[in-house]
């Protein structure tokens, strides 16, 4: 039988709940999803490559059908290199669909065996992202709501409390 491979591509800057919901209803579809931390030097990350990935390495916990991996160039050649020709993106909201449908176009042209599906998060996380995240941690907001335990910790040493 042949095996099914997802790649997941983001920044994870930081990993949220809804990331997490949309690695474990990737696995209900895909024997295996390689979750793919891009490298992207125009976003100024605040948690490096590593970092991000031993977050969502924590965050994940073993999982013998989840690879976590760092991201440098092309999405479309990570794939092919990994045999991983179904790309998931998550939408939140109609904002999200112009742009991740314009990457899907350009990937599809850059790889014609590579097919994009969008996932939507759960109710629960459709407000959520990395960004709002971190400006909620930045006002020294409580963030565990929105990510795992870990996430929370490494957030609050990027901003400590000045009391």
């Amino acid at each position: 039988m042949k095996s099914k491979r997802a790649i997941y591509p983001g920044s994870f800057d930081p990993v949220t709940n809804g990331h997490l919901d949309l690695i474990e209803r990737s696995l209900k579809i895909f024997d295996e999803v390689i979750v793919a931390v891009a490298r992207n030097a125009e976003k100024n990350p605040l948690f490096s490559v590593e970092e991000r990935i031993e977050l969502l390495k924590k965050s994940i916990g073993p999982h013998s059908r989840v690879r976590v991996e760092s991201l440098d160039g092309l999405l479309v050649e990570a794939a092919r290199n990994q045999g991983a020709f179904v790309i998931i993106r998550g939408l939140r909201a109609v904002s999200d669909f112009e742009f991740e449908f314009q990457m899907a176009l350009t990937n599809r042209r850059l790889e014609p065996k590579v097919e994009t599906i969008f996932l939507a998060p759960r109710e629960d996380c459709i407000f959520l992202s990395s960004r709002i995240v971190k400006e909620v941690a930045s006002l020294r907001g409580d963030v565990t709501p929105f990510v795992p335990v870990y996430v929370a910790k490494a957030l609050r040493k990027k901003f400590p409390c000045n009391l």
